[in-house]
């Protein structure tokens, strides 16, 4: 297991922005892919965002495009989602997942070590 922590999740009004940050222990951590996952009250945990080991390549899902943005620091080994413009129906449990080996993906039992979660709320 690589620890994962998560932080900067805080309540926030529509429309502000907040950026997560996820710092993970270990020095492989650049050959890792990482994502962003939410889970909302009564809801199943769902993808939000990945980025391959050199940052290179980046995938979002569609309810995040043009809002977030995922980012990586290998020198600190840290992660980030910045968030833009935000929504009432963002408001959830953030987590931070790291991914071995193999490719960005969406799927999250392809990840192997997950952080405990920041909660960001929005209000109206």
């Amino acid at each position: 297991q690589v620890p994962l922590v998560e932080s900067g999740g805080r309540l926030v009004q529509a429309g502000g922005s907040l950026r997560l940050s996820c710092a993970a222990s270990g020095r492989t951590f650049s050959n890792y892919v990482m994502g962003w996952f939410r889970q909302a009250p009564g809801k199943e945990r769902e993808f939000v965002a990945t980025i391959s080991w050199s940052g290179g390549v980046t995938y979002y899902a569609d309810s995040v495009k043009g809002r977030f943005t995922i980012s990586r620091d290998n020198a600190k080994n840290m992660v980030y989602l910045q968030m833009n413009r935000l929504k009432p129906e963002d408001m959830a449990v953030y987590y931070c997942a790291g991914r071995r080996s193999g490719g960005v993906t969406v799927e999250a039992n392809r990840y192997d070590f997950w952080g405990q979660g920041t909660q960001v709320t929005v209000s109206a």
